[in-house]
C-alpha cells in the first residue's frame, strides 16, 4: 500500500486540457480574422455571443466559485453603459470611454462591496436587487438621460459603420479572452483556492488564516468589472441607452440560466451555457413570450434532472476537465501477486 501511495501523482494539467488550451488559442485567432469574411449581421451576432460569455463567466465566478448568489448584477451592466454615455458626452472618444467606464464600475463596486458583503445568503441576493433598482431610479433622474427616453452614443457616428462594427467586435473578443484568461489564472492561484474554500465553509477558511473579507471583495469587484465591460460593449453595439433595458433583472436571469444549464462552479460550464443560450436565442428569440417561457422551462428541467449542468454531467460521467482549476490525484492500481 505504501508503494502505491508513494507512486501517486498530483498534477493540474491533463493531455486533454493541454489540447484544449491549444485549440482555444487557435479558435481565438480564427475569430479575430472573421470580420474580413463574414457580413455585418454575423459580426453583430458574434459580438453578442462574446458579451454572453463574459456575463456568464462573471456570474459563475461570483456565485459558482465565490458562493455569492446575486440577482442584482444588472446594476453593473447598466452602470457600464451609463458611464460610457456620460464620458462620451464629456468629449472623450467613445472607445476610450468604454474602457474608463468599466474601471469606474470597478471603483464604484469596491465601497459597495464593503456594505453588501456584510449580508449573507438570501439577504445578499435580494440586497443586490434592491441596489440595482435604486441605481436605476437615480440614473433616470439624470437630465442627460431624460428618464426612460434614454440617450444614444452619438459620438460613435464619427466612425464609419463598418469600421465601428469591426472595432466593437475585436474589443468584445479581446475583453472575453482577457477576462476568461485572467479569471482562469486567478482561480488556479492561492487566492482562487481561498475563494473556493470560503464558498465551501467560510468559518473554516477563516480559521486557516484566509482573509475572508478581502478575498470576497476581490471576487465581487472582479465580477462587477467584467459585467461593466459587457454593459459598455452592449451599448456600443446597440448605440442606444435606455435605463429600463440595461438595468432589467432579465440580464441576471440570463446569467443564471447560462450558468445553470452549462454547469455552476465549472469554468467550462459558463462558456457552454452561453453558447447554448445564444443558439436558443438565435433560433427561437422571435417567438416572443413563448421564448421566455421556454427558457424558464429549460432551466427548471436542468435544475431537476441535471443539477450539475450539462458540463458537470459530462465531467462526472467521463472525468473530462478541459480547463482544470484544481488538482488531480492519480493513484495507480496496486499490482496483484499470484
Amino acid at each position: 500500500m505504501s508503494a502505491v501511495v508513494s507512486s501517486a501523482k498530483v498534477h493540474r494539467w491533463t493531455r486533454a486540457s493541454r489540447h484544449a488550451v491549444t485549440a482555444s488559442v487557435a479558435v481565438l485567432v480564427g475569430l479575430a480574422l472573421l470580420p474580413a469574411i463574414l457580413g455585418a449581421g454575423a459580426i453583430d451576432r458574434l459580438t453578442a455571443l462574446f458579451v454572453y460569455v463574459i456575463v456568464a463567466a462573471m456570474w459563475n465566478a461570483l456565485a459558482g466559485y465565490g458562493g455569492l448568489v446575486s440577482v442584482g448584477q444588472q446594476v453593473f451592466f447598466g452602470l457600464g453603459a451609463y458611464f460610457t454615455v456620460r464620458l462620451a458626452e464629456a468629449g472623450i472618444d467613445p472607445f476610450v470611454a468604454m474602457a474608463l467606464a468599466s474601471l469606474l464600475v470597478a471603483a464604484v463596486s469596491y465601497p459597495l462591496s464593503r456594505v453588501m458583503l456584510r449580508l449573507k445568503g438570501g439577504e445578499f441576493a435580494i440586497g443586490m436587487w434592491v441596489v440595482s433598482a435604486l441605481t436605476h431610479l437615480m440614473v433616470n433622474l439624470d437630465g442627460l438621460i431624460q428618464g426612460e427616453t434614454g440617450r444614444s452614443l452619438i459620438s460613435l457616428n464619427a466612425y464609419a459603420a463598418d469600421t465601428r462594427r469591426d472595432i466593437i467586435y475585436w474589443m468584445a473578443l479581446a475583453a472575453m479572452a482577457g477576462l476568461l484568461g485572467g479569471l482562469f489564472a486567478l482561480l488556479r492561484s492561492r487566492t482562487g483556492a481561498a475563494i473556493q474554500a470560503i464558498r465551501d465553509n467560510e468559518e473554516a477558511a477563516g480559521s486557516l488564516g484566509i482573509d475572508v473579507a478581502r478575498t470576497k471583495r476581490l471576487i465581487f469587484v472582479l465580477a462587477a468589472f467584467g459585467i461593466g465591460v459587457a454593459g459598455a460593449l452592449w451599448l456600443a453595439s446597440a448605440t442606444t441607452f435606455q435605463p429600463k433595458t440595461y438595468f432589467s433583472v432579465q440580464w441576471t436571469a440570463y446569467m443564471i440560466f447560462m450558468v445553470l444549464v452549462g454547469g455552476i462552479g465549472r469554468f467550462e460550464g459558463a462558456i457552454l451555457g452561453a453558447v447554448i443560450f445564444f443558439a436558443i436565442e438565435t433560433w427561437f428569440g422571435a417567438l416572443g413570450v413563448w421564448y421566455l417561457i421556454g427558457l424558464g422551462a429549460v432551466a427548471l428541467l436542468f435544475s431537476l434532472f441535471l443539477p450539475l449542468g450539462l458540463w458537470g454531467a459530462i465531467e462526472t460521467r467521463f472525468g473530462v476537465s478541459l480547463m482544470p482549476v484544481g488538482y488531480r490525484l492519480d493513484i495507480p492500481s496496486p499490482s496483484r501477486k499470484d
